[in-house]
């Protein structure tokens, strides 16, 4: 073989092989018969979501066939189905905490099981584990309208509740998810709007001798969110440089008072109460 065509035969081989190893390095999508599908709702300040894959009917007999009666189905396809909270919720009356639960279903002709699963790993009902159960409840099966798809969706949702239905063919199954959102509201407003920041800028003033008209202003706020041995006794401090004598010794006793009820007593407990005594002793 001339040397011209030689190189490039061995050309177009390495291409060849390039190309394919490019090709096969590579994942081809294709529709998954059971689509992925996720579903979220917010609940007051709680966000709900609902993972799972969606079976078609196809012609199929689902209840008491597709999926038998009396067994443990994953309820969907694919991976296990798996619902979320990023908040504690309450299911009949049980609270469970924040976090992501399988949901496992019992199916039967009048009655289901609805199972809240700690283990979301269950791929299919032979290896599912009672002992992993956060919570069973029993619901109603409903006639409803044809669809083709198994779907989750929310109904009739308020600032403190959501209905979850799962629906599919001619059946629906709910339950009720509810939340305490006045309470959620009011405990995140307590952990942000903390007696610690308005008290550490008085601090400083304190300490550094400046802005204490202001640095009043913060530790009234500090006190007014959580009266503690820390901010009493800035503000006790505060008065006395004013030279509110009796004021700040009314307010060091109450600091006093707040230190010896700690589980522990602040580092500086014997030092404050020399404070008092020499202020007494004026």
């Amino acid at each position: 073989m001339p040397l011209k065509l030689k190189t490039t035969a061995v050309l177009l081989t390495f291409l060849l092989v390039a190309v394919s190893g490019n090709v096969f390095g590579q994942t081809i999508k294709t529709p998954r018969p059971s689509p992925d599908a996720t579903v979220t709702q917010t609940v007051g300040i709680t966000k709900v979501t609902i993972d799972y894959s969606s079976p078609g009917v196809k012609d199929r007999k689902i209840w008491g066939g597709l999926v038998p009666y009396g067994k443990v189905w994953r309820t969907g396809a694919n991976e296990v189905t798996s619902i979320t909270f990023d908040t504690p919720v309450t299911i009949s009356g049980t609270e469970l905490p924040a976090g992501t639960y399988g949901i496992h279903t019992i199916p039967g002709e009048s009655e289901w099981e609805m199972i809240f699963s700690k283990d979301t790993e269950v791929d299919d009902g032979s290896t599912y584990y009672p002992e992993k159960d956060a919570l069973r409840i029993k619901v109603k099966p409903e006639e409803a309208p044809f669809i083709e798809r198994m779907t989750f969706l929310f109904t009739n949702t308020t600032d403190n509740k959501t209905t979850v239905n799962l629906w599919w063919e001619k059946l629906r199954v709910s339950f009720d998810v509810e939340v305490n959102t006045e309470e959620l509201v009011l405990s995140n407003a307590r952990e942000v709007l903390s007696w610690a920041p308005s008290y550490r800028a008085a601090n400083y003033c304190l300490r550094h001798d400046v802005n204490l008209d202001e640095a009043m202003r913060w530790i009234d706020a500090s006190i007014l969110l959580k009266e503690v041995y820390w901010n009493t006794k800035v503000k006790a401090q505060l008065l006395y440089k004013a030279g509110k004598k009796n004021e700040a010794i009314a307010m060091m006793e109450k600091a006093i008072q707040l230190g010896a009820e700690m589980e522990n007593p602040p580092f500086d407990f014997e030092s404050t109460k020399k404070s008092l005594a020499d202020w007494k002793g004026e």
